[in-house]
């Protein structure tokens, strides 16, 4: 049977214009680089600012005397929120020497998972689970030891960040003593100017799309933004043109709190995440019309032309955004300036469009209709051949 694979090298080609064109904002500190240098080999720029950092707390005095207490003091019941987090624990305490008495006395209690990942290291320390959350969150994992009956029960929780605290009441409500050991802090950005860089490319709409992988991350974000006054036009952006992408629903939380409706995978993986954004990403510019010169697409900060990048100016490009928009269809100077929020009259209009067809490859591709305005040189969806789009009759010069 013959291999009907595409060669390396063409497949390697045609990864690098997936995302051509797109510029994609990265809230996360771990695991950022893996996901930066996924999506710039795919053909994206990429904005990377940390909203918040994590912190180990190897050599934290609080977790070591927590890890003390537990093993002084075993639990009835374990709640593993995180993979990450156990095994930070567990190297933590062997860095300290307490390592085996600390596996020993979860080996000892009822082990449950918060989902996969930390089913995975729960196992891969010797331990097993006797139950694991199917919805990889925190509040079903609550709710099912409640349920088991916790009244005068010890429960320890290795807590996943800032989200876990309120989500575990229902277990002191229930009568459980509950106790926290936080491997990990959250702390602020190490570069706060780069996060407000950031609240102003989604409030200006200069980013086609921002990941997110942690709910304190995301509500980070979404602080900075009202810290500066500019709440309402970071959620407008992302409700009017940049796609919010979160990891899992977990993440997903403060940004639906907030009006905004994320792009979510359906695994709660970071794998999954960067395919997803990838997909809908590469299916969903800001405009995309087919021209007697290859398929034209508009980015926020970009415009692709029979897959090659343009590079355009902020006004030929938000003027070229407007045409493709139309459709083919007569742009006014009136309209056009309207596009232009520094230009004073239809006069700048005129010289944007000179500036926008002294950019392209080919400058007829955007027609002059005398006394009327402009338009795009669009073919129709059913014409395969030459032949253009949008209104006829009227007198069109090409520039």
């Amino acid at each position: 049977m013959s291999d009907t694979s595409a060669p390396p090298r063409a497949a390697a080609a045609a990864d690098v214009r997936q995302l051509l064109g797109v510029t994609i904002g990265v809230t996360s500190d771990r695991r950022s680089d893996d996901m930066i240098a996924t999506f710039e080999r795919k053909g994206a720029r990429v904005l990377h600012a940390p909203t918040m950092r994590i912190v180990p707390l190897s050599e934290d005095a609080q977790l070591l005397a927590d890890t003390r207490d537990v093993i002084a003091d075993p639990p009835d019941l374990v709640l593993v929120t995180t993979g990450i987090g156990l095994r930070g624990w567990v190297e933590a305490a062997d860095a300290a020497g307490l390592a085996g008495p600390l596996l020993e006395v979860l080996g000892r209690s009822r082990v449950f998972a918060r989902g996969p990942k930390a089913t995975g290291v729960i196992r891969a320390n010797g331990l097993r689970e006797e139950w694991s959350a199917s919805s990889e969150q925190t509040a079903e994992a609550v709710e099912h030891l409640v349920a088991q009956g916790v009244a005068g029960r010890s429960v320890v929780v290795q807590l996943h960040g800032a989200a876990d605290e309120h989500q575990l009441q229902p277990l002191v409500d229930a009568g459980a003593r509950v106790r926290g050991v936080a491997v990990y802090r959250w702390l602020p950005p190490e570069d706060p100017q780069a996060v407000q860089r950031l609240v102003e490319a989604v409030a200006c709409r200069r980013l086609d799309a921002v990941t997110f992988t942690s709910a304190p991350g995301a509500a980070a974000l979404l602080d900075a933004a009202a810290a500066a006054g500019r709440e309402q036009e970071l959620l407008a952006g992302f409700r009017e043109g940049v796609v919010a992408c979160a990891v899992g629903d977990v993440t997903a939380e403060p940004l639906r709190a907030a009006g905004v409706d994320p792009l979510v995978p359906d695994r709660w993986r970071l794998g999954a995440l960067l395919r997803t954004v990838t997909a809908h990403l590469a299916e969903h510019p800001l405009a995309r019309v087919r021209t007697p010169h290859g398929v034209l697409e508009l980015r926020a900060q970009a415009a692709v032309l029979d897959e090659e990048l343009l590079e355009l100016a902020p006004g030929p490009l938000a003027v070229l955004r407007r045409l493709a928009l139309a459709g083919g269809a007569v742009v006014t100077r009136e309209e056009l300036l309207a596009e232009l929020p520094s230009a004073a009259d239809t006069h700048a209009v005129e010289v944007t469009v000179a500036r926008l067809r002294g950019a392209l490859p080919r400058p007829d591709l955007v027609r002059t209709l005398v006394k009327r305005g402009y338009r795009l040189d669009v073919l129709p969806e059913d014409d395969s051949g030459g032949g253009s789009g949008g209104e006829r009759g009227a007198r069109e010069v090409g520039a």
